[in-house]
């Protein structure tokens, strides 16, 4: 069984403490979005999970949690874009997810790791060339941030 707890929120990000809570009861229950009164019971153990997915743009409240997830099969998809404040105000600083991003990779490994630049807005400030040059930047550096971001 696949978990894939990324298609409604960001649960890293915003229900991480929760998300432990369940790892620790062993269960899950998920109401369907378009069914409320339909729930589904879902068993989090190693022996019935082959892999539970992440797609956060702040893997850090996780962290503290790695522990709880060390016998299970993780793939984890981080975001990283270049936009600043004027766009992702809520989003922690890009210099502080790509620190967190190698710590994930250290811990899971590299082929439980990837990224996307996602979403592209275009607008004045953020042309098409802004975001080829970012991407590269990202993809390339060792500090993989394009300075001229919108902070």
């Amino acid at each position: 069984m696949i978990i894939n707890t990324g298609q409604r929120t960001d649960i890293p990000a915003f229900y991480a403490e929760w998300f432990s809570n369940r790892i620790k009861e062993g269960v899950v229950c998920v109401r369907n979005p378009y069914n409320p009164s339909q729930v589904s019971r879902y068993r989090l153990d190693p022996s019935v999970v082959d892999v539970i997915g992440f797609c956060t743009k702040n893997p850090a409240p996780m962290f503290p949690y790695m522990d709880l997830l060390k016998d299970f099969g993780q793939y984890w998809f981080v975001t990283l874009t270049s936009y600043g404040r004027d766009i992702e105000l809520n989003v922690p600083d890009k210099h502080r997810l790509i620190e967190d991003f190698k710590t994930l990779s250290d811990l899971v490994g590299v082929d439980a790791i990837g990224w996307r630049y996602d979403p592209i807005f275009l607008s004045e400030r953020y042309t098409m060339e802004y975001h080829l040059h970012a991407f590269r930047q990202i993809a390339e550096s060792p500090e993989g941030i394009y300075e001229d971001g919108g902070d």
